[in-house]
């Protein structure tokens, strides 16, 4: 059954995306660099981000392409830090230079909420979306810091310490999101945060092998010390009985993160609902797959592939 969805979709999307709904998304755009800045923000969602990119496709036009900015932001930032890449200049950054690039972000950012003209290939896409929904100054600033302390932090005492730190990373781009997709009850803001939580909390236990790979340990270290793991032992990649068990304790704290943010899904705009809540189900499903993978997260990374993105969307539009 995968490979019957899978063998159309790889015919079809080139022919979508020749296509005028594909194409107006950024062509309506009547500003060319602010058109091209769009365009690479699509890019880069397109590229880096296949499920959130395939659930976008439900937005109207302009929600769409403001998605893709805030994306677009995020993941120039987090290449800076974990691969030490800039995706503009396209080459491997010393890391020096990194925190330089940083501190030219924040004063673009600061720049652009005074009113000053945006030129950066990537951040005026971002500037047109701060200015057009009316995204407070604090959150992007926020997010820039928390991506920051990667450069520094590699270890988390407590999941109070990891909480702050997912806050930072994701929630603050569930809030800032929130803006673009509108919402009728300010509860919507907190039910945003937990959302962010849990899909930080995936990302971790999905990436704990990749991680290691970069010296960062973010399973907290207090919990780790109950269930008797070392770092040596994570480092050994020992996926024994004991890891199987805090995995599970894991997952079920992501869970309930995911559980409780539900609610908020329904407080957002009706045209902003269903790729909100295809995002969320696609994603929470990652855990689904660490377990059916055996918790294998040193040499197995879980996703879901195409056909498997797809088939939820029937019960999605059911649910709504």
């Amino acid at each position: 059954m995968t490979n019957l969805f899978r063998l159309p979709y790889t015919y079809i999307r080139p022919l979508y995306e020749k296509t005028d709904f594909h194409r107006k998304v950024i062509s309506e755009v009547r500003d060319a660099h602010l058109r091209e800045s769009y365009n690479r923000c699509r890019g880069i969602t397109s590229r880096y981000a296949k499920t959130f990119y395939m659930a976008t496709r439900f937005l109207p036009y302009e929600k769409q392409r403001s998605i893709f900015a805030i994306y677009g932001f995020c993941r120039y930032l987090d290449n800076l830090v974990d691969d030490a890449v800039d995706l503009i200049e396209k080459r491997v950054v010393p890391r020096e230079e990194i925190l330089v690039k940083f501190h030219e972000t924040e004063s673009e950012i600061i720049a652009l909420y005074n009113g000053e003209k945006c030129v950066h290939p990537i951040l005026s896409a971002f500037s047109d979306t701060v200015k057009r929904w009316s995204i407070p100054r604090n959150l992007p600033l926020e997010l820039l810091n928390g991506i920051k302390r990667d450069l520094f932090k590699s270890r988390y005492n407590d999941f109070e310490e990891l909480y702050d730190y997912s806050y930072s990373v994701a929630s603050v781009v569930g809030l800032m999101s929130c803006r673009v997709f509108e919402y009728h009850d300010h509860a919507a803001l907190n039910h945003a945060v937990e959302l962010g939580i849990a899909m930080q909390l995936t990302n971790i236990l999905r990436d704990v092998g990749e991680d290691l790979n970069r010296n960062r340990i973010y399973l907290p270290k207090s919990e780790l010390e109950q269930f008797g793991i070392t770092e040596n032992k994570l480092f050994e990649r020992r996926c024994d009985e004991t890891f199987k068990n805090f995995m599970r304790l894991q997952i079920k704290r992501a869970r309930y993160y995911f559980k409780s943010a539900e609610s908020g899904i329904q407080m957002l705009s009706k045209d902003s609902r269903l790729p909100v809540l295809l995002a969320k189900e696609n994603y929470s499903r990652i855990l689904n797959k660490i377990e059916e993978n055996d918790y294998q997260v040193f040499s197995t990374r879980a996703y879901l592939n195409t056909a498997e993105k797809l088939a939820i969307l029937p019960k999605v539009v059911l649910q709504l």
